[in-house]
């Protein structure tokens, strides 16, 4: 957004101001935000418009409208910020309870939504004002390996886009901290009274529609892989992007979708589904959250690490 000649005599508390406009949608409020007069929040805009070269802000009877680039702006602005506050925040001791820090957490919806719920509750007592954003992540489709399969959430922690990542990979680079959380396993989902759940045998399961998650759309996944393996391949209605909309899609129809245990046990019953164990061996994963060696001497990293142990009910192996 900025180049060095521009950077070198730019202000970049302009950023700040920005994004607490476009996030009010209002000059004065903006001003409120930041504890200082709505003449200030508009001299400021004059400086960000000539530095941006865009009028980035149209004023309206109810306040003002972000223009098409300073909508296309304000993602990485916001990026921008964030680790910003994220240095700023590791310089300085941690204290939990007093902290407004914000973290962010990369994994699979169906790992997020296990330890989502009791992560919030212990912060909720311990560090009420400390935030946490979640990032969606998958494996990239067709790896196998799990260095190669994780490798864009390996480059976001190596970035600071995320702070922590909990993926199901046991392959974890040398470069980075590794805390085992639980093991995991899958089974079916179906709708209740599906005729599956009467017999659930191999060759009914093949037989059967099914479902599966996938970012990019992928109909073939690990529980495919392990079908091979006896000969066999399933019959694949639908790929959906994450477990959550599984669920519901499997409520409504006849269609059949492994999903974590874990998960399940949390969200079946409240789409109307039932779970039966799969009619054949599939992978165990271990839930690993992961971070650079090189960000762990930031004790808040440390605290949050301590965090999702507990809210997962173990003790946490490290390394």
């Amino acid at each position: 957004m900025l180049n060095e000649i521009d950077l070198s005599r730019a202000d970049l508390n302009l950023l700040v101001l920005f994004e607490a406009v476009i996030e009010e949608g209002h000059v004065g409020r903006a001003a409120d935000r930041l504890n200082i007069s709505p003449s200030a929040v508009s001299h400021g805009l004059q400086r960000l418009r000539r530095m941006l070269n865009d009028p980035l802000f149209v004023r309206t009877p109810k306040g003002v409208v972000a223009t098409a680039r300073a909508l296309e702006l304000a993602p990485p602005v916001a990026d921008i910020l964030a680790r910003v506050r994220s240095v700023v925040a590791t310089a300085e001791p941690f204290d939990p309870a007093g902290s407004s820090r914000r973290f962010t957490l990369g994994a699979p919806d169906g790992v997020s939504a296990v330890f989502l719920s009791p992560l919030l509750s212990l912060m909720a007592k311990a560090a009420p004002r400390v935030a946490i954003s979640i990032r969606q992540l998958l494996p990239e489709q067709g790896e196998s390996a799990p260095a190669r399969a994780w490798r864009g959430a390996f480059a976001e922690l190596e970035s600071r886009a995320m702070d922590i990542a909990v993926m199901p990979a046991d392959d974890i680079p040398a470069r980075f901290h590794c805390v085992t959380l639980y093991e995991e396993d899958f089974v079916i989902a179906m709708r209740a009274g599906h005729p599956f759940a009467e017999a659930p045998t191999l060759e009914r399961y093949v037989g059967m529609r099914h479902l599966v998650v996938s970012l990019a759309g992928d109909p073939h996944g690990f529980v495919d892989t392990a079908l091979e393996q006896h000969g066999l391949r399933r019959r694949m209605a639908l790929t959906v992007p994450n477990f959550m909309f599984a669920l519901a899609i499997a409520g409504e129809s006849d269609m059949l979708v492994a999903v974590p245990r874990r998960f399940a046990a949390l969200y079946a019953t409240r789409f109307g589904l039932v779970t039966a164990d799969a009619p054949l061996a599939l992978p165990r994963f271990r839930l690993n959250a992961v971070a650079p060696h090189a960000a762990m001497m930031d004790a808040g990293l440390g605290w949050l690490f301590g965090m999702l142990v507990e809210a997962c009910g173990g003790s946490g192996g490290g390394e």
